[in-house]
This record gives C-alpha cells, sequence and structure tokens, in this order.
C-alpha cells in the first residue's frame, strides 16, 4: 500500500529551482532514502513534505489526503513526524522532557489547563509520562531519563531526538542526516535503532550522506541531482546505475 505519494513536486527560491517536478511514492512498511549530493534539494523536499515550506506546484498525499499547504501541527496530526539535520533539543530540560515534547498532540489539555492543575490533567499528564518512558525502554536509553538532554554525548543526543520523533506515535518518519557527526559505532547503533523502527511499523523516509549505511538498511532509494529525480530504484541496482554514479564521481571518473 502507498502511504506517501509525491505527484510533480516543484520549489524555487527566486530564480532557483531547488526542487523541479519530483514524483516518487513510499510504501507503507519500508524504509526508503533520498540521496543525492549538497544542493541536491534533499532538504527542501523534507521542508516540502513536513509543511515547512509550501511548493509552487504538485501534490503531497498522504493516506490518500493532500497535505499540500498544510501547517506542520496539521500534518504531524496526521501522523508524520520529523528530525532535522541540526539538533533541536530544549535546554534544561531532562531527556524525558525533551521526549514527552513529542506527545503534545495527543494532549487534550491546553496551557490554561495545565496552569490550573486540574485533576484530570494531572492523570493526563502521568499518562504522557509513562508512555514516554516506555519509548525511551524502546530506543535503549530509558536509564538516561532524567539527564539533561543537552549535556549528553553528541550521538546520545541523536537518539533522544529519534525517540522524540517516535513519542508522536507516526505512521511516516521523516528523518535528515541522523547520522550526521557521529562515528562509525554509533552510526551503526542509529542504523539499528532505524531498523527497529521500521520493524515496529512505522515507514521511515530517510535523507542521509552516509553510502554505507543508506546501502545497508534501505529498501528502496530516490536519488536527485540539481532539484530533478534522476533515479529510483532498490538499493543494488542505484549502486548499478550510471548516471547515478556520473553525479556522485563526475564525468571523468565515472
Amino acid at each position: 500500500m502507498v502511504l506517501l505519494d509525491v505527484k510533480g513536486l516543484s520549489k524555487s527560491f527566486g530564480g532557483l529551482k531547488a526542487v523541479s517536478n519530483v514524483s516518487f511514492t513510499v510504501r507503507e512498511g519500508i524504509i526508503k532514502a533520498v540521496i543525492g549530493p549538497n544542493g541536491a534539494g534533499k532538504t527542501t523536499l523534507f521542508n516540502l513534505i513536513s509543511g515547512v515550506l509550501k511548493p509552487d506546484s504538485g501534490k503531497i498525499i498522504f493516506k490518500n489526503e493532500e497535505i499540500q499547504g498544510l501547517e506542520p501541527f496539521q500534518i504531524a496530526h496526521r501522523g508524520v513526524s520529523r528530525t532535522f539535520q541540526h539538533l533541536r533539543l530544549f535546554p534544561g530540560m531532562t531527556v524525558l522532557e525533551n521526549v514527552m515534547m513529542g506527545r503534545h498532540i495527543h494532549s487534550r489539555s491546553g496551557f490554561f489547563a495545565g496552569m490550573l492543575n486540574m485533576p484530570w490533567t494531572r492523570r493526563e499528564e502521568k499518562g504522557v509520562r509513562q508512555k514516554t518512558f516506555e519509548i525511551l525502554e524502546i530506543i535503549g536509553i530509558a536509564d538516561l531519563a532524567d539527564k539533561e538532554a543537552v549535556s549528553l554525548a553528541y550521538g546520545q543526543q541523536r537518539i533522544v531526538e529519534l525517540a522524540r520523533a517516535l513519542a508522536l506515535e507516526p505512521k511516516l518518519m521523516l528523518l535528515d542526516e541522523p547520522a550526521a557527526g557521529l562515528n562509525m559505532r554509533e552510526t551503526a547503533d542509529i542504523a539499528r535503532l532505524i531498523t527497529k523502527i521500521r520493524d515496529m511499523g512505522v515507514t521511515v523516509l530517510i535523507v542521509e550522506h552516509d553510502m554505507s549505511l543508506v546501502m545497508n538498511i534501505s529498501d528502496e532509494i530516490v536519488v536527485l541531482s540539481y532539484g530533478e529525480k534522476i533515479a529510483e530504484d532498490v538499493p543494488l541496482a542505484i549502486q548499478k546505475n550510471e548516471e547515478v554514479i556520473r553525479v556522485y564521481l563526475g564525468e571523468d571518473d565515472a
């Protein structure tokens, strides 16, 4: 079943076409990677899907509903979570509290109800804390729950961000370079977690520069170059694709 269907998506900034007539599908229950050289339009594509940017043209269909033009919180409500290339953890908050922020869309109480400290809001917060702790256990960082998130090692902070995206209980998770800045061991840990998340039933769309990671965990790959899609296939076919080789190695080397 197709979970996400991107049709003819385009976005320009002035005279620069960051994404140009890009189309692809993401089937439910897979890990799909988006790769390409710097400036290929990968992060712009993610920003369009998650509602950070509005497309100039094209459609984004998620669970048979057009979502292009919706606000990020509306897309999150529909089951799309997102991590970013640069860490966005909340300073002064624990790991548990940071991950709890990912569950805000499941809370019925608003700001003023929380300020009044009503009994039902306390019960709801207790439930949120319990569910969040269960997510930390699944991810393997429950022992860090009470640590200040920004005090952790960089690789652990990446895992906290992954846990926060999972806390939303998404159908589709967008991961923007989750292995950026990680060493080999940390990258292997992230790869195992992403695969575990897929096996839990969450579909994953990932932008990543680490080709070893991409080839090891992806079921399918989309390749962008200068904002255009040049290939879409399984990893083995992508590795042998002559146009992809030229984009990465250059015409002479290829």
